[in-house]
Formats: structure tokens, sequence, C-alpha cells
């Protein structure tokens, strides 16, 4: 793969000179028009060491407005940054709609360098891979323009660069040469982990750019060059798309209604006043033992909390939170997305959120709006919605994967119980504000909303993060399920 890249091409000083004129000025109209189209673009320089890469990115902001770039370089991990998914780093650091982040390092850095050393073996390198592919393909599907340029260099120069920036930097004889031979060590392995990585994640939506490095003119002119073509491309598309929406697909008719999930809820299930209190302290005991267990071990806990509206997510999570220690915790209430937050793409928001190790956080609604408010009221098209199921559970695996406990509940009322607690809230004080004219529109659209509801329940309900449905007709019954399920998953989880 990496022959065509040594082959020995160059280009002279006063060809580059007569070039990059034209090219600086290109390019910075595109990023321009990039960003008055909200297109977020993401650089990926990756490649061989020594071939210049830092030179590239030096070369790339000289070329473009630096108001609009971030420059990140994905080194060593920060403690904060070990205590979290692995992804939590990148997503961090994505660019906001209509800027560019140049990402010297990137998440392909560590599973080839794990490769390399034999800390990941050829099934869990090709998994990475694939999850990598995955994320790409999401990025790029919300909007997201993924530039991936990888410059290669022939052994033998490779060998020669090194030793002169080595020495650049300070290095003894003695030390120069160890690290040459470790290079030199490693370079098969290298090689062939960088092959295949391209290789598995060379798709069309995010093909990789392989960029002969010998000769610095011709290096930054192709780097340039790439990118201009692929921010065009793009811009063309994406201004030929403006104003036209895909045909909406008509479903064909079913024979008559048939049962959901939904209708298989026991609404009936009550607890009385005594029969409560008891449940109810012994389940926060266990809690808070499990709170503090947790912290111990170093383990997260994700709660997501999803419901009708007056369904009781609020006073659930309240009667949790009272058996911790408010130090372990952090409830994070969903509302409408910032400017900022719209700026990202829609999980970003989620994302930043997570825990470290040892603590919790408890979501009072969530991502899973994507394919419910969003969906319904029109707010994301549908094949925003419907890519969502997947992008989701990748998500949560990552958050499994990672050693989290995911505990997620969906709090059910009938339409009749919701009515007379809305008429509740409208006559009592002190809970006025929990009453909107948005929470009424709602329930008049509750019909898409329990089709939503059911979709989400049969695409989202996995082995990893199953979700536990919750009969909400009666507060305390609601209340005690859902601390004791939430034990239960905390002691599952600790063996």
């Amino acid at each position: 793969m990496f022959e065509v890249a040594e082959v020995g091409r160059s280009v002279d000083d006063d060809t580059f000179e007569a070039l990059e004129e034209d090219l600086r000025t290109r390019l910075l109209d595109a990023q321009f028009r990039a960003r008055d189209a909200r297109v977020p673009v993401i650089v990926i320089v990756a490649g061989t060491e020594g071939a210049g890469r830092g030179r590239v990115v030096d070369r790339l902001t000289e070329w473009l407005d630096t108001r609009g770039v971030d420059v990140r370089a994905f080194w060593d991990e920060t403690d904060e940054e070990r205590n979290r998914p692995r992804w939590w780093r990148f997503w961090r650091a994505l660019p906001p709609r209509g800027s560019v982040a140049v990402f010297f390092g990137s998440w392909y850095t560590r599973p080839v360098l794990d490769r390399v050393a034999e800390r990941l073996d050829a099934a869990g390198f090709d998994a990475a891979l694939r999850r990598i592919e995955f994320v790409e393909r999401m990025l790029v599907e919300d909007g997201a323009l993924v530039v991936k340029l990888w410059f290669h260099l022939a052994t033998t120069l490779q060998r020669n660069r090194l030793k002169a920036d080595l020495k650049a930097r300070g290095y003894k004889r003695k030390a120069v040469e160890k690290r040459l031979d470790e290079v030199e060590e490693a370079l098969p392995r290298l090689r062939s982990a960088g092959e295949r990585a391209i290789r598995l994640t060379d798709s069309g939506h995010s093909p990789w750019h392989v960029i002969e490095a010998s000769d610095g003119n011709y290096r930054d002119l192709r780097a340039g060059q790439i990118l201009l073509e692929l921010l065009e491309r793009r811009l063309a598309e994406t201004e030929s798309r403006v104003g036209s929406e895909p045909p909406e697909l008509v479903r064909p008719p079913m024979p008559g209604p048939q049962p959901t999930l939904l209708e298989h809820i026991d609404l009936r299930q009550s607890l009385d006043r005594d029969g409560y209190r008891e449940r109810l302290r012994k389940a926060q005991d266990r809690l808070y033992r499990l709170a503090w267990a947790f912290h111990r071990k170093q383990r997260h806990v994700v709660g997501v909390f999803e419901g009708w509206d007056a369904a009781g997510k609020g006073g659930a999570i309240r009667r949790l939170t009272r058996a911790m220690d408010a130090r372990l915790y952090r409830t994070i209430s969903v509302r409408a997305p910032t400017d900022e937050e719209l700026a990202h793409h829609y999980l970003w928001r989620f994302w930043r959120h997570l825990p470290m190790r040892g603590y919790m956080v408890l979501y009072d609604r969530s991502w899973y709006g994507r394919v419910l408010v969003e969906r319904v009221e029109g707010f994301a098209s549908r094949h925003e919605w419907q890519r969502a199921y997947l992008e989701i559970n990748d998500f949560e695996e990552q958050l499994v994967d990672h050693g989290t406990v995911l505990v997620k509940f969906w709090l059910h009322v009938s339409p009749e119980e919701q009515l007379e607690r809305f008429r509740s809230r409208e006559a009592t004080p002190w809970k006025m504000y929990k009453i909107t004219d948005e929470d009424w529109r709602n329930r008049e659209q509750r019909p898409a909303y329990e089709e939503a509801v059911n979709e989400m329940l049969a695409r989202t309900s996995t082995e990893f993060a199953p979700w536990t449905l919750v009969a909400a007709d009666d507060k305390r019954h609601a209340r005690v399920q859902v601390i004791e399920t939430f034990c239960d998953r905390l002691e599952e989880s600790l063996g």
C-alpha cells in the first residue's frame, strides 16, 4: 500500500510559490463558505514518525484564518481523560459547526500503538477500527467533513530525519542510537498496523489520502490541495441540497390496531403507605452503602430517566439522591439545547457530562430526545432520528465497555392519571411551575409519542443496556421500584 508514496515526488521552490498563492486564496474562501454553511471540518494528521506532520499543521494554520481553526495534539492522556471512556477526550474536542479542528494524533493513535506493542490482539484491533469507522460515518451523516491525511516516508529517509531531529533536540549520541534502534525494530509492525488501519477505515464517506513526505514542498502542497478539493466538493453538495428534503415514505396499512409493549405494563400495581415507607427505607439504606462501595472501587454509574410528562421522574430521582452523599453524584436536567449544543452533534452535550471513576451522573431526560421529542415535533429529519438508534446503541456500548453501570428507566402512566396530575399542578401554587403549554400540546400528540416510545424500547433495549419499564400510576410503587432496581443493578455489577 505505501509503495505508491516512495517514488520520489517533489516540487521545486519556484513552482511551489507559483501555486501557493492561488491555493491559499481558494482555501480561505472555502473556509469562510464552510463557516457560513455551518459545516464542521475535522482534519486528521497521521502517518510516519519524522514525516514532518508538525510542519504540515503549521502550514495549514498559516494558510487558513486561525480564528476558525483549533489544533489539538492527542499525546499523553490526562488523569481526567483516563477516568472516562476513551472517546470522551475526542468528543470534547470536536469543532462546532462552521469551524475547523486539526487533530495531530487522533482516535487512530492508541489502537495502532497498542497493536504494535501487542497490548491488543488482531480481533481487538479490528473491533477498535470498526468503532472508528462507525463514529466517522456518524459524524459525516451529521454534516461534518472528515479529512484524513497519512504522511509516509521510506525507511532510510525516516532514519536520517529522526537522527537529525533528535540531535537538534539535544539528545546525546547513545540516546539517539537507542531511539533509532527502537524505531527500526518496531517499523515492520507499525507499517502492518498502519496499512490495516487504513484499509479497514478507508470508506466512501471519509477516505484516506496517503501523501509522500520525502519533499516538504510536495507534502505541504498536496495536503492543501486535498483539503481544498474536499471542502469545495462538500460545499457544492451542501448548497445543492439546500431547500430539498427527501420524500417521506408512506407505510403500508396495518390490519387493524396491534398490541404494543406499553400496553403490557400493569398500571394497577400499587403500595400502601406503610409498605412504601418500609421498602423505601430499606432500599435507600442499600443504596447508601452501594454508592460508597462504588466510590471505593472507582466504578462509575449513569442513570437515565425517561417517561411521560408528570410521570414522576423528578420525584423518583429525589428519593434516589436522598440516599447518597451529595459529593458522589450529579443530576443533569436536560432542556432544549443551547446555541453551543446545537453547533455540535446531538450526543456531544451528553458526552461532556459523563462521570469520572467513582461517581454517578443521573440524566433527567437524555439523548433519547432525538428519537422522541425531536422525532415527533419535527426537530430532526426522518433520516436523522432513524440513524440515531444505531448511534445511541454504540454510545451506550462504549460506556458499558469502559465499565460504566448504565441503568435506564421508562416511567409509564395512563392518559387518565396524567390528566389528573396536570390538573393538580394547575391548582396547586407550588406545583404550577411544573405545567406548561408545551405539556398540554405534547399530551394532544400522545398517539404519535406512543409509537415513538414503543419503537425506541424495541430498538435500544440491548443486552448491555436494557430498559426497565416502571408502572407509575402509583407514585409510591414507582419510586420503590426505581430504587430497588437501581440497587439490584449495582449489586449485580459488583458481583
